[in-house]
């Protein structure tokens, strides 16, 4: 099928065995991380919803720079790696959206606010959600891989957007104005770079099981179509 399935597959246990140690030292961090004075308690999801956030948009960016690839290339293993990223970003991005309101309700009193920057995010949703439905009811084959290559290239443009649209309307989210700045309180700085890290691993720990299961997918399906392929397996 591709030279990478055994690489793809060691790269899986290192990154697993690594992230069971990250997420032990992640959740000591953030239990032992200060109580903010305003916020209080919920205010730990700091260490939870932006690294999901940078997870949903880094499964966005596999998509779209693979399937770029695929269309240079026009090798299955980078469809089959958009496919994945896809599927682990809108994972990302559907636990984003619900932290968000949780530490929203908890912090100002409202679940949601339409400020442009989450509904942008909303819309990045839908995006690559409709990206996904889009694999998942074609019949698949290299038409239906060119144009989610295409749908992908150009969904990518909403992250720029996302990260702008408040300066673009001229003015504020909802966001706290720590992350606006780039700061944090004393005391938060290593949980949320553990948060970061762990998600970060867990990552691509997911894309590369899925990409995993896509390439055996696809080798299934090769093997049904090829009885000659059947056949010489059974001999071997």
């Amino acid at each position: 099928m591709n030279g990478l399935g055994p690489i793809a597959s060691r790269l899986r246990t290192v990154s697993g065995a690594l992230l069971g140690i990250l997420l032990v030292t992640y959740v000591y961090t953030v239990a032992n991380a200060p109580i903010d004075s305003v916020q209080g308690v919920i205010q730990k999801i700091l260490y939870v919803h932006p690294p999901l956030a940078y997870g949903a948009y880094l499964g966005f960016v596999v998509t779209a720079v693979c399937g770029g690839l695929y269309l240079w290339r026009a090798d299955e293993k980078w469809d089959r790696l958009a496919i994945a990223g896809a599927e682990v970003g809108v994972i990302f991005c559907t636990l984003m959206i619900v932290t968000g309101p949780i530490w929203a309700k908890g912090t100002w009193g409202k679940w949601w606010s339409w400020d442009p920057r989450l509904t942008v995010t909303l819309l990045l949703w839908f995006v690559y959600l409709a990206y996904l439905l889009l694999r998942s009811f074609s019949e698949g084959g290299a038409r239906t891989a060119r144009f989610a290559a295409v749908y992908g290239l150009v969904g990518i443009a909403l992250i720029p957007l996302n990260y702008f649209v408040i300066e673009i309307f001229g003015g504020r989210g909802m966001h706290p104005e720590n992350l606006e700045r780039g700061s944090l309180g004393e005391g938060m700085g290593l949980p949320f770079l553990m948060g970061n890290l762990t998600l970060f691993v867990a990552f691509w720990w997911f894309v590369l099981a899925r990409w995993e299961l896509e390439n055996l997918r696809a080798l299934g399906l090769a093997k049904r179509a090829d009885p000659m392929a059947r056949a010489r397996e059974e001999i071997a």
